[in-house]
């Protein structure tokens, strides 16, 4: 039986994803396809080139994602993603979908054309960085002729991607729809804006997925709380524990 992962975006929550991914592998089970949009299509592609949950997490730990955004000022007054290339090709040099040992599907979104778009071969890092570029926040990457924006605009849950390429769906939603942390910033108005008016398609997602992990504690957190990446794995981990405990499901007749 195959198994599909699919993990939505996010910003800094996205690190639950790590932490789940633990949990799961813990239990025995491991994807035999990912797809991911967003901060879930970085995870995504770390998983997919075969680095464990506990290295991604010692990663993000040591790397200062700050000053490759701030040196990206452009003259538009948005935050440029490019300089963050370096950071993904360094751990992943190949930086093509073809040298990962997990087959890696990431969806982004031409915000010319309104289309949503799949990567899934050749080049990977700018794919992978275009699905994190947030509307309002960081400017479009152009590749292959097209203005590209996170993935999120139009598909928060990229379930579809793979739904025919898999026998069992795990879905990893990492932005609850209810907040308990106030809203600071222009920036997170703007993307909570963006999460609510997907709010009605990904709740349809969620009926897609045979086991759907969407940890509630992550509503205490913000898109930008980077600096807390150590408290959201663990949040992710120990839900999914949990949850999998609850449940009960026995990912031994999954495999």
């Amino acid at each position: 039986m195959k198994i599909g992962l699919v993990l939505s975006g996010g910003g800094a929550r996205g690190i639950a994803h790590i932490g789940a991914v633990k949990a799961l592998i813990e239990s025995g089970i491991k994807p035999d396809i990912i797809s991911g949009t967003s901060s879930g299509a970085f995870v995504g592609a770390m998983l997919a080139h075969g680095y464990t949950p506990d290295e991604i997490i010692e990663m993000i730990l040591q790397t200062s994602f700050y000053p490759y955004i701030r040196f990206g000022f452009g003259a538009n007054g948005l935050l440029h993603m490019n300089k963050l290339e370096a950071v993904l090709r360094k751990y992943i040099p190949e930086n093509t979908f073809e040298s990962l040992k997990t087959k890696f599907v990431v969806t982004a979104t031409d915000i010319v054309s309104g289309e949503e778009l799949q990567f899934r071969s050749g080049e990977l890092a700018i794919p992978v960085l275009a699905s994190c570029c947030i509307p309002g926040l960081f400017s479009p990457i152009r590749f292959q002729g097209r203005d590209l924006v996170d993935g999120g605009v139009l598909n928060n849950l990229p379930v579809e991607p793979i739904m025919h390429e898999a026998d069992f769906i795990i879905g990893i939603h990492c932005n609850p729809f209810t907040l308990d942390k106030p809203l600071k910033r222009t920036t997170e108005l703007v993307y909570r804006s963006l999460i609510l008016a997907m709010h009605s398609k990904t709740k349809e997602r969620f009926k897609k997925c045979d086991l759907l992990i969407e940890p509630a504690e992550l509503s205490r957190f913000s898109i930008f709380d980077f600096r807390k990446a150590g408290q959201l794995f663990e949040v992710g981990y120990d839900y999914t524990k949990r949850l999998l405990e609850e449940t009960g499901v026995d990912f031994g007749k999954l495999t």
